[in-house]
């Protein structure tokens, strides 16, 4: 009986410092999201913005013939990930990866961001067209630059037909849902004006030259606006994992400890009943 509480004991010990962890990291998430969050409210109007404008601009009806709208046809598709930088954040990148894989099929390229969804491609070996960015949180403003220009590039080139990107939308801190988003090629379907005038304005030195200028920072603003989302969806996930696995462990420690003292009281009635009988004799 002394053995089992022993061991009773070093179950509760073990569970213990887990939830120290467990604990601790909820509570470094915690810290995290509220930058998080504030980048997200931030990068928001941007992202808004930049996307409305060009939907406007290609649905005018302007004289301007890009090719950034115009679809590839009989290329392949280049899905843009984002993913997250580790695991223990429940469900976050398991759910954002089933999402991804609805697109990504035999001829598709993939642009992973996020060391979970690097290796995630490459155990799966996907077709990877970029594997340079492995920490979502040290992903800078110039970093989506450069990603924007090599996804335009390619598109210009006609190394793939669209570009397509899959993250998670942080909606708030209980929910967090993967999306997709057609970053290329750009829409260009009528606005019904409802019989109005529209204003069109006018560029120099042509709208075509303006509206290709345009897209390749309206991309970088898309990623930077989609990176921030990603990176307050995970910090938010993990908080709710660490504050359930937390949760958890304190449930398995009171039973724990329930059950070394009801060991520790049979010890010592025994040890009673023993001296006793020894005394009787």
């Amino acid at each position: 009986m002394a053995s089992a509480g022993k061991d009773i004991k070093a179950r509760a010990n073990s569970i213990e410092s887990t939830h120290k962890i467990t604990k601790a990291m909820g509570l470094v998430a915690s810290s995290k999201i509220v930058k998080a969050k504030e980048r997200v409210e931030n990068s928001r109007p941007y992202f808004q913005v930049m996307y409305e404008t060009l939907q406007e601009i290609s649905s005018e009806g302007i004289d301007f013939d890009s090719p950034y709208i115009s679809r590839r046809q009989g290329k392949p598709t280049c899905v843009v990930v984002l993913g997250g930088d580790r695991g223990l954040a429940g469900g976050y990148n398991s759910t954002l990866f089933k999402k991804a894989d609805e697109l990504i099929k035999e001829d598709v390229m993939v642009f992973p961001i996020g060391k979970k969804c690097v290796e995630y491609y490459k155990r799966k070996n996907a077709n990877i067209l970029n594997q340079g960015y492995m920490v979502t949180e040290e992903i800078t403003v110039g970093n989506c630059f450069e990603i924007s220009k090599v996804l335009c590039e390619g598109f210009l080139k006609g190394v793939f037909g669209e570009v397509t990107l899959v993250y998670t939308n942080f909606v708030s801190m209980m929910e967090q849902l993967p999306v997709q988003l057609e970053l290329l090629p750009l829409s260009t379907e009528k606005k019904d004006k409802g019989g109005q005038p529209s204003n069109i304005m006018e560029y120099e030195p042509n709208g075509e030259t303006v509206y290709n200028a345009i897209v390749p920072e309206y991309v970088a603003g898309i990623l930077y606006g989609a990176l921030c989302e990603a990176l307050a969806s995970e910090h938010a996930a993990r908080r709710m994992a660490m504050d359930v696995a937390s949760k958890n462990a304190q449930e398995m420690l009171d039973e724990l400890y329930l059950e070394y003292n009801r060991v520790r009281q049979a010890i010592i009635t025994q040890e009673i009943t023993e001296i006793v009988a020894g005394s009787e004799e």
